[in-house]
């Protein structure tokens, strides 16, 4: 137990944050160690060369050279100068030009003396040279090597080294790693426990979301996050998800609908046709009161069968399943034909149904689809335009498209209700209950074909004044004439 859930913490994200926090957070102290050593490091061996410039300038004018022999020259009673030139000698080396020693203390004779040839090339340099030496204890020695002239001018120059000890530079160095090191692991750990403590802050929204996720159900789909109002990616987060729970809650409502109209729809025709077959079963009495039943059974398997196909097509066209099979065709022609198959029901529901149509208008589409969209279209203004009223279909050509029409006179449809007609399922309360209602598949067919065929469809609607629809769909290329293109070929064949 107590691994499996040592495990889950070492998989969580939190856990993962922290370490990737202690990991940089390693890795930037010791690149800071670094840089601040090594100037640290620059910076005492500057103050150490400064010093060692002050002494050279200090040593030029207590040395003085006479016909070859040097001498110091200085106050003994002044107890700074005769400090001067003590600290002076400590660490001092003077030959002449051929690299002879004519003074060297005790300490630079132990770090070894220059050669001849290391004095000539200083000589010929006339520069500041600077070297690091080091006694047999291993301790360094930072040596400035010049040249000095004797006060007459009469000889050739002469070879002067002075230095200082770098041991307490190597000291302070020693602490500040000893020190920066042995600081390393609290401040590690308290990097650390700092990421954990805000890694913790920052995925609480995270955690809230799954906690919500898990509390979501079915039956609890009014559910919300609310926002955090601070405008960064763990809202947009939030925001997303409560858009996602909107949306679940809208399909499951939609599905609640679904289910409670096609049970509707099927146990009418499944309850007539037993209640038919067993009537026929216990009542007839002859052939034409068995043959009654078995058609009026008949009349309602067929509207089962209805039902289904159109669940099935559906369900088809939405997966992408149904290929459009485009061909050029005049649309006009189509449309005449569908007025011409609704013109006796909207006669005998006493409704004038015109056309408004150009002479000719060829379109390549798939031609059962606008069929199927144009007859759901018209079917729906039949069923909800009262007596007396009318239905106007139109067709409006334009250069990139061209606009199919369908407007009545009859209910309208409410401003509350426009956004979701052509949702799946979905459909619009009717206070005339007695009128026959479908499932609410027909303008969904309408918004797939408008959609498939590259177009759109739009509605406008006011309640006791009518509606209207509005499809519109990409426009055909112009094909040539036959004897326009014969006349281009002939044309371009002449050209050659």
């Amino acid at each position: 137990m107590k691994k499996e859930k040592s495990r889950r913490i070492t998989r969580g994200l939190r856990f993962r944050l922290t370490l990737g926090y202690a990991l940089f957070f390693t890795l930037l102290l010791a690149v800071v160690g670094m840089i601040f050593s090594t100037f640290l490091d620059a910076s005492l061996t500057q103050n150490i060369r400064d010093n060692i410039d002050q002494e050279w300038a200090a040593m030029k004018g207590f040395l003085q050279i006479k016909n070859g022999m040097p001498e110091w020259v200085y106050d003994r009673e002044d107890l700074d100068e005769n400090f001067i030139v003590a600290r002076l000698q400590q660490l001092y080396l003077l030959t002449d030009a051929q690299g002879s020693v004519l003074q060297s203390s005790d300490l630079y004779a132990s770090l070894g003396e220059d050669t001849p040839d290391e004095v000539r090339a200083v000589l010929r340099s006339r520069e500041a040279t600077w070297k690091i030496r080091k006694n047999a204890q291993g301790v360094a020695y930072l040596i400035r090597s010049g040249v000095v002239y004797s006060s007459d001018k009469s000889h050739d120059p002469f070879f002067v080294a002075i230095g200082r000890s770098l041991a307490d530079k190597q000291r302070v160095m020693r602490q500040f790693t000893q020190i920066y090191v042995g600081l390393m692991p609290i401040m590690i750990f308290g990097g650390c426990l700092l990421g954990w403590i805000i890694a913790g802050r920052a995925l609480t929204p995270v955690t809230q979301v799954a906690k919500a996720a898990q509390r979501i159900s079915g039956s609890n789909l009014s559910l919300r996050i609310p926002s955090r109002g601070a405008g960064d990616e763990l809202d947009y987060l939030i925001e997303t998800f409560n858009r996602m729970i909107e949306r679940l809650e809208s399909s499951f409502n939609q599905i609640r609908r679904f289910s409670t109209d096609v049970s509707h729809e099927l146990r009418t025709p499944i309850t007539a046709i037993r209640g038919q077959l067993e009537v026929a079963l216990f009542t007839a009495k002859d052939i034409d009161q068995y043959r009654e039943a078995m058609l009026n059974s008949l009349q309602d398997v067929e509207r089962l069968s209805q039902i289904v196909r159109a669940l099935l097509l559906l369900s088809q066209a939405e997966s992408g399943q149904v290929a459009l099979r485009k061909t050029r065709i005049d649309l006009c022609v189509l449309v005449r034909d569908i007025i011409d198959q609704f013109q006796i029901p909207a006669e005998e529901a006493r409704i004038t149904l015109v056309a408004d149509l150009p002479e000719e208008y060829p379109a390549d589409v798939d031609r059962v689809q606008i069929e199927r969209m144009l007859s759901n279209l018209i079917s729906n203004a039949v069923k909800f335009t009262p007596p007396g009223g009318e239905i106007r279909v139109s067709l409006k050509p334009d250069q990139e498209h061209f606009d199919l029409i369908v407007e009545d006179s009859g209910r309208g449809i409410g401003p509350e209700h426009l956004s979701h007609i052509f949702d799946r399922f979905y459909q619009a309360p009717d206070s005339d209950s007695s009128g026959e209602r479908g499932l609410g598949l027909g303008l969904s067919f309408v918004s797939w074909i408008a959609k498939a065929h590259g177009g759109s469809v739009e509605v406008e609607s006011e309640p006791n004044k009518g509606s209207r629809f509005t499809v519109s769909l990409p426009a055909s290329p112009i094909e040539p004439a036959p004897d326009q293109l014969a006349t281009e070929v002939s044309g371009a064949a002449s050209s050659v």
